[in-house]
């Protein structure tokens, strides 16, 4: 992030567009900037954590909410669990404007009660028509004036609903993405790049959990995630074989496919442009 005066933020702008942005959130390689996001600085005075998550447990969105923002919720809810707003939602109902009001109090706004719940309430909103998954704002921020700001936010999207979220899904930059998960996802493959040395081809995501459990529990490492599905395709499993092999760092292929018959089917093969390790 770069602060500037207006004058000097084009100049600026055109030097940060096709570098590489390394940060802790996207490791060593880093991200490519195609795109850049020019915002007008605030003074905040107070900051906030607002989220919205889908909980398991009551199959239905949950709010988590907190006065203190601009920090780490986790380490924040281990040292200080009683600051934690959690409030379950009715999918039928949405967002009431009880509960907004009653989280807008939580927080501890500063400004009007009832703009800061109408808020609260507009991104409950966003969360609910656009399929999310999560909405997370980062700080919820109020400025001198007490205008409320989401001053850092993410957004997750179900990606079983790309079919009604085509707009939206079409906003997606794939050059920020690890190109492998990317030539997965074209073939209906689950992928997830990992750190070691051993691919692994795997028919089902809980097998596929335990074959990297074994294969840690042995002191080797799994490089990746990869689950086929249990109708996987002769092109699937060709495409998954190129996926596989194609990473530099795979010394050796572990497949493990249950056959449907009560068993598994475990094989091995060392690469032979590579030393056995």
């Amino acid at each position: 992030m770069h602060i500037v005066p207006v004058a000097e933020a084009r100049g600026l702008s055109e030097k940060m567009l096709g570098q590489t942005l390394v940060t802790k959130q996207t490791g060593a390689g880093g991200k490519p900037v195609n795109a850049l996001l020019v915002a007008e600085k605030l003074n905040l005075v107070n900051e906030m954590y607002f989220a919205i998550l889908l909980d398991r447990q009551s199959a239905g969105p949950m709010i988590i909410a907190c006065s203190e923002g601009g920090t780490s919720i986790e380490d924040l809810a281990e040292t200080h669990p009683e600051k934690i707003i959690k409030m379950k939602i009715d999918l039928d109902k949405g967002l009431t404007k009880k509960q907004a009001l009653e989280l807008a109090s939580g927080l501890k706004v500063s400004g009007s009660l009832d703009d800061a719940a109408e808020q609260l309430t507009a991104l409950y909103e966003v969360f609910s028509k656009t399929d999310c998954t999560m909405l997370e704002v980062n700080p919820l921020a109020e400025t001198g004036t007490h205008l409320l700001y989401a001053a850092d936010a993410k957004l997750n999207f179900d990606d079983n609903a790309e079919y009604r979220q085509k707009e939206l899904f079409a906003l997606r930059d794939h050059a920020q993405e690890d190109p492998r998960e990317v030539a997965a996802g074209k073939f209906d493959l689950n992928y997830i790049g990992l750190d070691g040395n051993i691919g692994c081809m795997v028919n089902g995501a809980g097998l596929a959990m335990a074959t990297m459990d074994i294969i840690s529990l042995h002191g080797a490492s799994p490089a990746n995630f990869l689950d086929v599905g249990g109708n996987a395709s002769e092109e699937q499993v060709v495409e998954a074989f190129k996926i596989l092999t194609a990473d530099p760092k795979v010394k050796a292929l572990l497949v493990n496919i249950f056959g449907g018959t009560g068993f598994g089917v475990s094989l091995i093969k060392t690469r032979f442009d590579a030393p056995r390790s």
